[in-house]
């Protein structure tokens, strides 16, 4: 199978979590600008929505959408990421997932734009804080979002917690901080982070 990725956009989830659960894959950079490739062939041939992640699976389909895409890599899995159907804690995970998807996710789309005004921005950094204090009591000690497992809300809270690092400040969350920190070194994570080139390596001296 193949990823279609941008650096630090929503598809760092599935990426990070294709080398948690040790699925073979390649993984395809996507110049979300132009609707590229790095071979300057079009993305849009791939997914016509142009937006990422994507996977191209070995069949021949793609499968687009973050949540449904965690959803059938977790499927494969053959751990308790996402566990297996008919135990109630599989709806626990989809429903933490489709939360953050649909009251997180989307609503960084204004902070990232050049359109939206600062009256806009505002309005959805408000917004946001408010979804995050519902995070921030339901992570507690942690160390996982829905406790002792990891999940596959947890690579996707993982790129939540680096949005709301970079466009508000995790300042106001500690239970949230304390989990990016604990993520952040994961091997998972950290492979993905140097992957994508956003990882910045300690000097020694």
């Amino acid at each position: 199978m193949k990823l279609y990725y941008s650096p630090g956009a929503c598809s760092q989830a599935p990426h990070i979590l294709l080398h948690e659960i040790g699925l073979a894959h390649d993984a395809a950079r996507v110049d979300l600008r132009s609707k590229t490739l790095e071979d300057g062939s079009s993305y849009l041939q791939i997914n016509p929505k142009g937006a990422v992640p994507a996977l191209a699976l070995d069949n021949g389909e793609v499968l687009t959408e973050n949540a449904v895409i965690l959803q059938y890599l977790g499927d494969r899995a053959g751990s308790d990421v996402l566990p297996p159907v008919g135990d109630f804690r599989r709806y626990r995970v989809l429903e933490m997932v489709n939360f953050i998807t649909t009251e997180l996710h989307k609503s960084f789309s204004p902070l990232f734009s050049r359109d939206a005004g600062d009256e806009t921005k505002k309005f959805f950094r408000d917004h946001i804080a408010r979804k995050l204090d519902y995070v921030e009591g339901r992570l507690g000690s942690g160390p996982f979002v829905l406790g002792d497992t990891l999940t596959l809300a947890d690579p996707y809270l993982f790129v939540i917690s680096g949005w709301t690092d970079m466009m508000i400040g995790l300042t106001n969350w500690p239970n949230l901080t304390a989990f990016r920190e604990r993520l952040m070194q994961r091997p998972s994570v950290r492979h993905v982070l140097r992957f994508e080139g956003l990882l910045k390596e300690e000097v020694a001296g």
